[in-house]
């Protein structure tokens, strides 16, 4: 009997349609790639040529081969083409991120600037050796308050928050039980800014009552009496640099009265006034550069100037007029640095004021080694400028002018606020347009470039808040959410719904940000 062969095998059918033919991989062409050091232009490395469909994680371990460096510690890379100007249209990105690979990214963009013939400039930016998980989910609702929530400041090591607001009361909230430590009475009329000092031993707050007032926050006490001298209402407040006075720092605040009177925090004396702004001083800042590093004033004011001092004595240093309209915002790039002191992401900390100020004037220093300490103030005039008053002394040279390197423009209505990243390689500007506009000012090529816009607002945007590692930015709006931004892709990593009303003030700290607004409560948010 003759064997049965077995039946043939029935073809597989998907929804009564044959097996599809599997594709055939397509291959990939090579491309010769010049990578580059994003701060100054310089090559890393002689040209290479790639296969164009390498990953960016193997673009980011050839880049570390690559680099004669003797360390042998891996540093995160970013990655960025610069599009050519003529292939820019208006509003649009001036740069392609490369997130998954050359290919994807640049040859199949939808600009087609780019084939495969042309040598590649990709430009490397070092990014920080840690990272911050995005945020993702509200973790605590805190309510106390009675009033709308005006502002919002975590403390240095990110373990206390506080919050003031317009029932005349700042709120201590313990940031590790997520719960109310203590409630600070004082002050009579809305408080309308808090500020830490970079030791976290001090929090002071000013109010719509025109009086400064200092708080122990361990106990929640008040130290001493309010500090009177302003006839209206402070506007701002800002603590000396660690790095200069590492033991007892002063105290600046600015008023609506046109003045900016600087304390002494140990005796609560006035050490001088600053008179000479016309209008209201919206915003006061203390640098830690200026003439001879021994520290330096900023202010900005509604009578359309910003004007510069000397932290020494209360000299007049500049008067910089460029601007048509009030000034409402200024930014240092060196303002994350100076606001946390001594405290970086290992969390260590300084057993003595002489390691404290030790520390402190390290991170400075190999900031300001990059680039000067830069400045800009934005107006509701629509634009912001960008200033380097003071060339740092190991920085190159053509800083210290008193004439703005460069003037951002593209928001449509007034710049609400403007922050620097805490590496100070670029600057976030919110406005009333609801949209955000990021600016490159790392020092390759044009400081203040535009780079993109984020959209997804629909009122105007408040606040801002940059992660610790630079790689996130958060905003806050009139449009009741908090909206964390993907910087390799310019959208929405995350949008935090929940509040019930416009929000007011955003931090972020670690990986938690904290939001308040009209709503009256305290929003925390965590991956």
């Amino acid at each position: 009997m003759a064997t049965l062969l077995p039946p043939p095998k029935r073809p597989k059918l998907y929804h009564g349609v044959a097996e599809p033919e599997p594709e055939p991989l397509k291959a990939s062409p090579n491309v010769v790639v010049q990578f580059v050091n994003e701060h100054d232009g310089t090559p890393i490395a002689p040209a290479v040529n790639l296969p164009a469909n390498i990953a960016r994680e193997g673009l980011e371990i050839l880049v570390n081969q690559l680099r004669t460096k003797d360390d042998d510690e891996h540093v995160p890379f970013a990655f960025h083409v610069a599009l050519p100007e003529e292939e820019t249209k208006p509003n649009a990105p001036t740069r392609i991120v490369i997130s998954k690979s050359i290919e994807v990214d640049v040859l199949a963009h939808a600009s087609h600037a780019f084939s495969e013939e042309d040598v590649l400039v990709v430009r490397c930016a070092p990014q920080s050796v840690f990272k911050v998980r995005p945020a993702t989910r509200c973790s605590a609702t805190l309510s106390g308050h009675s009033s709308p929530i005006l502002c919002a400041s975590f403390s240095p090591t990110g373990n206390l928050l506080a919050t003031g607001s317009g029932d005349t009361h700042v709120r201590l909230w313990d940031l590790y039980t997520e719960t109310p430590s203590h409630t600070l009475t004082g002050h009579t009329g809305w408080v309308l800014c808090v500020e830490w000092d970079p030791l976290e031993r001090k929090l002071a707050s000013g109010g719509h009552d025109g009086h400064v007032r200092l708080w122990d926050p361990k106990t929640g006490k008040p130290l001493g009496d309010a500090m009177k001298g302003h006839s209206k209402w402070v506007t701002s407040l800002a603590w000396e640099p660690l790095h200069l006075n590492p033991s007892t720092p002063r105290l600046a605040s600015s008023s609506k009265d046109g003045t900016v009177r600087v304390w002494s925090t140990a005796t609560r004396k006035l050490e001088y006034a600053l008179g000479g702004h016309t209008a209201s001083v919206n915003v006061v800042k203390w640098g830690g550069g200026g003439l001879n590093g021994h520290g330096v004033l900023y202010t900005a004011s509604s009578d359309r100037t910003v004007r510069v001092w000397d932290a020494r004595g209360g000299k007049q240093l500049h008067i910089l007029k460029d601007h048509a309209h009030w000034v409402t915002t200024l930014a240092l790039n060196t303002d994350f640095v100076l606001r946390t002191g001594p405290f970086d992401h290992t969390g260590k900390r300084p057993l003595s004021d002489e390691e404290a100020q030790a520390l402190a004037l390290k991170r400075y220093t190999t900031l300001v080694s990059r680039t000067p300490e830069l400045l800009i103030s934005g107006s509701d005039d629509h634009t912001l400028f960008l200033w380097s008053l003071f060339a740092s002394s190991n920085a190159e040279p053509g800083g210290g002018k008193t004439k703005p390197l460069t003037r951002l423009t593209g928001h449509q209505r007034q710049v609400s606020h403007v922050a620097f990243s805490p590496d100070g390689r670029w600057a976030a500007s919110a406005g009333w347009d609801s949209a955000v506009r990021l600016w490159d000012c790392s020092g390759a090529g044009q400081l203040g470039k535009f780079v993109a816009t984020l959209r997804g607002h629909v009122g105007p945007v408040y606040r801002l808040a940059w992660s610790a590692d630079s790689r996130m930015l958060v905003s806050a709006s009139k449009d009741a959410t908090v909206k964390i931004w993907d910087l390799k892709t310019y959208k929405i990593k995350s949008d935090l719904p929940g509040h019930t009303d416009e929000v007011y003030c955003v931090d972020f700290v670690a990986d938690k940000v904290v939001s308040g607004g009209r709503d009256r409560t305290v929003k925390i948010w965590k991956n």
